[in-house]
């Protein structure tokens, strides 16, 4: 497999919402986080990425004060964490990657329930109540429990909630896990509005299509580290390239192609009966010599291909 650049780290910006400096946890001797450093600016979302065991998790536990730090700084919206945690929380709405919907309220009483930890007073609560379940759809559902609601309508609840007591900073775990494109692409509608209105969203998923369709900057962590981060159209045209070819074939056909691709600044990788080529500038006289190929593709690169060539693809277990 070729070898890419790592990307430079961004500089660290005073007025963030959210910054890290030199973030480590151990637990015993294992490292899952390694002096990572970022930054989450005000009205953007940054799409926070790694494979299963890279150390997502815990950096965004260590933010919460789920985790405690081994070393490093982290503050959110000025406040030192964990000193100043709960301060921090009450400005902070997280939407889990599992259920914690009470199930034994209606899906009303969810989010007036939820307003009272914030000592919301119960006249503002209602009225955020009711803008929140007609701004995701579900005013017609305020009754209903828990168990009546689909798997889309839940997410959306979910991500009420977490709006419930207009956070800084919305933490999105998976918003979209397990639904249908219908339920997936009324998130993605919702949350794109919730951007342009200027929320601070981190967001983690392992739908790189989502990632890219809604965030302004990613991370990328790989083994306790920050190997990469930037605009993800950047990134993708500086560490992979503007366009891939998928192509299948005998072992000596693409033995033959790879020798060519290597004459037009293009980085190759094999695997099993198919070769990846990832292309830095017009290979279009190439296309000609793939006619007898037993099949192929060219498409433009993407935010997969820079995961895949920073990350491997090699199953992770968490």
């Amino acid at each position: 497999m070729t070898s890419f650049p790592h990307a430079a780290h961004d500089p660290i910006a005073d007025n963030s919402i959210v910054t890290v400096e030199s973030l480590s946890k151990f637990f015993g001797s294992r490292c899952a986080v390694d002096r990572i450093s970022f930054a989450v600016q005000q009205g953007e979302c940054l799409g926070f990425l790694g494979p299963n065991g890279a150390g997502k998790t815990t950096s965004i536990n260590m933010l919460l004060g789920l985790v405690e730090k081994s070393s490093g700084r982290i503050r959110i919206m000025g406040l030192e964490i964990p000193g100043r945690q709960r301060e921090a929380n009450r400005l902070i709405g997280v939407v889990p990657q599992t259920d914690s919907l009470d199930p034994d309220l209606t899906v009303e009483e969810n989010l007036l329930t939820y307003a009272s930890y914030f000592a919301i007073p119960a006249r503002t609560a209602k009225t955020k109540t009711a803008e929140l379940l007609d701004f995701f759809a579900l005013a017609n559902r305020r009754r209903e429990i828990i168990e009546h609601l689909s798997g889309g309508q839940r997410r959306r609840l979910l991500l009420a909630r977490a709006l419930i007591n207009d956070p800084q900073l919305l933490i999105l775990d998976e918003p979209t896990v397990g639904l249908d494109p219908q339920a997936r692409h009324l998130i993605w509608e919702r949350l794109a509005i919730l951007r342009e209105r200027g929320t601070t969203m981190l967001l983690t998923s392992h739908y790189l299509d989502e990632v890219e369709r809604l965030s302004g900057r990613v991370l990328i962590m790989d083994h306790g580290r920050v190997v990469a981060q930037g605009v993800p159209r950047q990134l993708i045209k500086e560490l992979v390239g503007t366009d891939v070819f998928e192509i299948e074939g005998t072992a000596a056909e693409l033995d033959a192609l790879e020798k060519t691709f290597t004459q037009c600044n293009a980085a190759t990788e094999r695997l099993s009966d198919k070769l990846y080529a990832y292309t830095q500038e017009d290979c279009s006289r190439i296309e000609a010599l793939l006619k007898n190929s037993r099949g192929w593709l060219r498409r433009p690169a993407n935010l997969e291909d820079l995961f895949i060539q920073l990350t491997g693809r090699s199953l992770r277990e968490s």
